[in-house]
């Protein structure tokens, strides 16, 4: 009788601990505006490396132009966004997990991408290209043939390049990249020999080079992977909240203060 009786009890407390578990489980099916718009608070996943869209200064303060305009977005709302630095090749599952509420950090709009997660607008174009010493004599992705390319683990630039590998991934050696979690230790391996070339989002490239004391050292060369466009990612559940954003895109077009935004990372509107 006491075998029974410590066996319902122990049955009850099971059954109790996972009806807890389950109240408290996050639901990914259900739009998170209202609980965002009650807490006031958005939690923006990035990689915080990538100069200039979300990155860390020598200060250790995340600043940038996604930065930039994810706070002024949902200062409409009156909502803080807090960044959280994300391991880049798991950010679909942070974001489905709800460790993050969005992806925004140059992330590549693509057709792989949308079956996962939903899109806002388009706000920026962007490009794949291979920056690479000038003294390799490297000018074009043909020229990369049999040399050694570096990449970016999880980025759009790492899948054109193994979805379409005649454009460059059949031209390099071993017809493989060598992988990084960021930009900044693959350029060390670029100016020390390790890669002859970096396949890097432009825009990345632009700003990194404009600030590098010998940028007639390098060559931004162009492929034929198509043009991209950077957007805000989301739960495909999240349809409020997108339409949210899309909203403030619109107001911060018309206000200028967009263009401001972009002038002040950039010297120049790159988002018309």
């Amino acid at each position: 009788m006491k075998k029974k009786r410590l066996f319902t009890i122990m049955t009850i407390a099971i059954l109790f601990i996972l009806m807890i578990s389950g109240c408290g489980r996050k639901k990914t099916d259900v739009d998170q505006w209202s609980r965002i718009n009650h807490e006031k608070r958005v939690i923006v996943g990035l990689d915080d490396s990538f100069v200039p869209m979300g990155f860390q200064n020598k200060a250790g303060k995340i600043i940038g132009f996604d930065v930039d305009l994810a706070r002024a977005v949902f200062d409409q709302y009156g909502i803080e966004v807090d960044f959280q630095p994300i391991d880049w090749s798991m950010k679909e599952n942070e974001l489905q997990n709800q460790t993050i509420d969005l992806i925004w950090n140059g992330y590549s709009k693509s057709a792989e991408r949308e079956e996962k997660v939903l899109f806002s607008d388009e706000y920026m174009k962007n490009e794949q290209v291979v920056v690479s010493l000038k003294k390799n004599q490297i000018n074009s992705f043909a020229d990369m043939e049999g040399k050694i390319l570096g990449a970016q683990n999880g980025s759009s630039g790492y899948h054109s390049f193994e979805e379409q590998p005649k454009i460059l991934k059949d031209k390099v050696k071993d017809q493989t990249a060598i992988l990084y979690d960021g930009f900044n230790e693959a350029f060390m391996d670029l100016k020390s020999g390790r890669i002859d070339g970096l396949l890097i989002d432009r825009v990345y490239a632009n700003y990194y080079l404009s600030h590098e004391d010998n940028l007639a050292d390098y060559s931004i060369i162009s492929g034929d992977y198509e043009s991209e466009a950077f957007a805000v990612g989301l739960r495909k559940s999240d349809q409020i909240l997108a339409k949210k954003i899309n909203t403030a895109f619109e107001e911060l077009k018309k206000s200028g203060e967009l263009a401001k935004i972009s002038t002040k990372w950039f010297g120049e509107d790159v988002t018309k």
